[in-house]
């Protein structure tokens, strides 16, 4: 028999408060009215960052699907609907339509989780029903400290266990570090791996050398080695696709096929790429925002030759993990659009796009916890991981949709598991005196 994760009535009492206490002046607030924390930079072009804002007063249900879950940090569905979801301590559980949990697979690999390590993101291919392949990356103990690491395993029949297990990418190097792991995964429509990283946080410099995996996206083989087709980068190793990279938690496949990525900044300087094989995207030579002490990222210099601007920038910060780009029935308004955790910002965030470059901005559940990770449901519901002890996997549709546990039809007050909430946007809650993830 499956176990039955811890009780949902927390989630429920939280929720149905800050509806009744934030509902009635959280509509009035714009998030783009704080200052940012660079005063004196200015975006490269119109539209760069902060964009208008959305109208977001459409109202939706947030069904806690299981709650319990120590530090999710990925998730992957399943062809019968259910989902695979990490935990950073280096457990992976199954998550069944009903909330039950399996017990901790066995058969991953060590993981380090001090910090912000542990076991990270998760991804299947659409193969999965006669594969049952499964790939995962995670902070690997190393001699020399830990890196970001990716492996590949078959799941039982009975979701148990994990055999066959190989480690088919180890970055280079390893440091002595527990922050800025990165690290998502995302196929493209070649069956080849994206893996995105960070840069260790003291070893910053690294994203410029193209002799490392140091704060990078990288293109693999899944089944190891570098990707066939991949940029030929003068003195660069071959899995990279491109570099300059900070801290990369968002990544995702647009509808056109072309990858997609947010990375933290610092005290500012959250940015919206779309990167390109070859290309040097400017990490820590230019950056906006500021250190966390206040003080200018190196020169204080935003731009420079051969380096690439960001889509879109926040200032302050969002603290992005997690992204999906909407293509599903559930929110018709939102095809092609771009959702995105927020951590330190408590959002699932909104972006609109034309021509490549963003046209408005919303953000939604804000103050409700940390999106840690994003998905569409092949139904089109949007599913949610918030970041916690206590972390949850959410369904979030519009009003009176059909709960997926329960089959009940819920009204906009909300009821038995299903909470509704208005839709609004409230400014950022960050403190930014610290490292947000």
């Amino acid at each position: 028999m499956r176990p039955r994760l811890p009780t949902l009535s927390a989630h429920i009492c939280t929720a149905v408060a800050l509806l009744f206490c934030a509902a009635g002046t959280a509509q009035a607030q714009d998030f783009n009215a704080r200052a940012p924390n660079a005063l004196d930079q200015r975006p490269a072009f119109e539209g760069q960052t902060r964009a208008p804002v959305l109208d977001a007063s459409v109202r939706l249900n947030a069904q806690v699907v299981a709650d319990g879950l120590v530090h999710p940090w990925g998730m992957a569905q399943l062809p019968d609907g259910s989902w695979l979801v990490t935990e950073r301590p280096g457990r992976l559980r199954r998550i069944f339509a009903d909330g039950t949990a399996s017990e901790p697979i066995t058969g991953l690999p060590a993981v380090d989780a001090r910090g912000q390590g542990g076991l990270l993101d998760v991804v299947v291919r659409d193969d999965f029903a006669q594969t049952r392949r499964v790939w995962w990356s995670y902070a690997e103990p190393r001699a020399g400290g830990n890196a970001t690491a990716v492996a590949t395993g078959v799941l039982s029949r009975d979701s148990s266990s994990l055999t066959g297990v190989r480690v088919i990418f180890q970055q280079n190097p390893a440091r002595n570090s527990t922050a800025h792991f990165g690290s998502r995964l995302v196929f493209d429509r070649d069956g080849m791996l994206f893996v995105t990283t960070g840069d260790r946080y003291q070893a910053r410099a690294l994203a410029q050398d193209v002799g490392t995996h140091i704060g990078k996206v990288l293109r693999i083989d899944p089944e190891g080695g570098a990707a066939k087709g991949n940029p030929a980068i003068e003195g660069g190793l071959p899995e990279i696709w491109s570099w300059g990279h900070r801290n990369l938690q968002s990544a995702a496949l647009a509808p056109d096929g072309k990858l997609w990525t947010v990375e933290h900044g610092a005290r500012g300087g959250d940015e919206l790429n779309q990167p390109q094989a070859g290309l040097n995207y400017g990490w820590p030579v230019i950056a906006y925002g500021l250190e966390y002490s206040g003080r200018a990222i190196g020169e204080g210099v935003t731009a420079r030759d051969g380096m690439e601007q960001p889509v879109y920038y926040w200032d302050p910060v969002i603290a992005p993990s997690g992204m999906a780009f909407y293509q599903g029935e559930m929110f018709a308004d939102w095809q092609g659009d771009v959702l995105v955790g927020g951590l330190a910002g408590q959002a699932l965030v909104r972006l609109t796009l034309a021509d490549g470059r963003v046209t408005g901005e919303a953000r939604y559940l804000q103050g409700q916890g940390r999106i840690r990770d994003v998905a569409v449901a092949r139904d089109g519901a949007i599913m949610v991981l918030t970041d916690a002890r206590n972390g949850a996997l959410i369904r979030v549709t519009p009003a009176r949709l059909r709960s997926m546990a329960t089959g009940v039809s819920h009204s906009s007050s909300g009821m038995e598991t299903s909470i509704s909430w208005t839709m609004r946007t409230i400014t950022d809650g960050h403190a930014q005196s610290s490292s947000p993830w």
